[in-house]
């Protein structure tokens, strides 16, 4: 090696490529894992139930098998970057949910599972559109407003409809029900982050500061005039519809997005305060939420009038069931909770027939779902993104924390569909669309910034190389 020319520069050090792990092999490995998993279920609840195994097992499994091979070809090709969770998560939570859906079915006269497949197949069907087609997430923030009027028409529309056991939030059509205000929280999240992201320095630095809090700082009212507007009348109409589980997760939604958005966390208090004085005044005063709570405060009353047990109760008596490792997939009473036992109750049946350490693992599931899509968000440094990220995940954990407070006792039930186990197909399809979403967003968030060694893998969205 010669010393460089006096007067000269020394040439500069040549970095070695370095590349990036996409690990699309361990999400496909993970894939067979949580299609596996949900077939041997499936199988046990025929076992348990007729001795045999269930003539539909080869099918269940290659159309599960099938559209998490396809979802996965999808996510190789446009985001090769993107977690490899996520997908994964999303087929075994779903597929548990089919396992147990159909287990509740051997109950009763109507066979949901079916119906509950084709919704499937079509939520991963738009997942596959979502990850195909939006080739930039940020395209979302230009249809913000637009958005945001769709998402209150959803939410208007089923008050038009005849209430379905006390609540007017589901449209029915043809034999065929769904409810659109599953599609309106996706809408919401998209147009709170674009909004509080176009306004972020307005709300952490401009504004009036409270006497007696000097650490609160008020925004202008120009500033949260709109995004305030959107949020009472959303929750008005979903007061009206008697909906309260989707008017908390909105509520709680849009705390955690300007808490986010700003860094102030006297938004938090704010938060919990108005929260607890909306809930006081609402259960007082609305007949439906009234019961509710009247159910939270005194779940066997109806046993000490010898009117037998009421839902919550079959509920409570499903949880101690099951103890720590469960009855076994097939072998529980969940069914008595009766109408609602494969909707709002479904969770009764995982805890009766899997146990704590059941219920633990599927905590544990979304519990993962959520932290990587705040991983994401913590990943990318352009603002929609982070927001919109953060927004999509808290909308599962809010989601979860509703549910299974509500059918532990926790909390008054509010009466939602637990992400991807419960019966509803509006429900499955929203919540694979914030699974595309969070995929394009962790693709953003793990791609490698663009240089001369990644050649066309970098993207200019603001994202940098996190770790697996």
């Amino acid at each position: 090696m010669t010393a460089p020319a006096p007067g000269t520069s020394p040439p500069a050090l040549a970095v070695p490529a370095v590349r990036l792990p996409r690990r699309r092999g361990v999400e496909l490995a993970l894939l067979v894992g949580a299609v596996l998993i949900p077939v041997y279920g499936y199988c046990a609840v025929g076992l348990a139930h007729d001795g045999a195994v269930p003539q539909g097992a080869a099918g269940y499994g290659a159309a599960l098998g099938g559209l998490a091979l396809v979802a996965h070809l999808a996510v190789r090709l446009r985001a090769p970057y993107a977690d490899p969770l996520l997908l994964p998560i999303g087929v075994l939570l779903n597929g548990l949910g089919l396992v147990l859906i159909y287990r509740l079915d051997l109950e009763t006269p109507d066979a949901a599972a079916p119906a509950q497949l084709i919704w499937s197949g079509l939520g991963v069907a738009l997942f596959i559109a979502v990850v195909l087609l939006l080739r930039d997430y940020r395209a979302l923030a230009g249809y913000a407003y637009l958005g945001v009027v769709a998402a209150l028409v959803l939410m208007i529309v089923p008050s038009l409809f005849p209430a379905v056991n006390g609540a007017r939030i589901w449209i029915r059509v043809a034999g065929f029900s769904f409810q659109p205000g599953e599609f309106a929280k996706v809408l919401l999240a998209v147009f709170f982050a674009a909004y509080l992201a176009d306004n972020r320095a307005a709300l952490a630095y401009a504004g009036r500061q409270v006497r007696r809090f000097r650490r609160l700082q008020l925004p202008t009212g120009r500033v949260l005039g709109p995004v305030l507007a959107v949020w009472t009348i959303s929750l008005g109409v979903l007061v009206v519809e008697r909906d309260l589980g989707t008017s908390l997760l909105f509520f709680g939604l849009f705390v955690i997005l300007l808490y986010v958005a700003s860094g102030r966390t006297g938004w938090i208090a704010i938060g919990l305060l108005l929260s607890a004085a909306g809930a006081f005044l609402v259960g007082t005063l609305e007949p439906h939420v009234h019961s509710r709570v009247a159910d939270w405060l005194h779940p066997f009353a109806s046993i000490e009038a010898g009117h037998g047990p009421g839902q919550m109760a079959q509920s409570l008596f499903a949880f101690s069931a099951g103890g720590l490792l469960g009855t076994g997939l097939g072998e529980g009473h969940s069914i008595l909770i009766g109408f609602a036992a494969k909707s709002d109750f479904i969770l009764a049946t995982a805890g009766e027939e899997l146990g704590l350490t059941g219920l633990t693992a599927l905590f544990l599931l979304y519990g993962l779902l959520v932290a990587r899509g705040y991983r994401a968000g913590l990943s990318i440094r352009e603002p929609f993104g982070r927001l919109l990220a953060v927004g999509l995940a808290s909308i599962v954990a809010l989601q979860v924390f509703v549910i299974a407070g509500g059918v532990t006792d926790l909390i008054p039930l509010t009466g939602m569909a637990m992400p991807f186990l419960a019966q509803g197909g509006s429900s499955v399809v929203t919540n694979w669309v914030i699974v595309a979403l969070l995929i394009l967003l962790s693709d953003t968030a793990r791609r490698p910034p663009p240089g001369p060694d990644t050649g066309r893998a970098g993207r200019a969205t603001g994202g940098g190389a996190a770790a697996a």
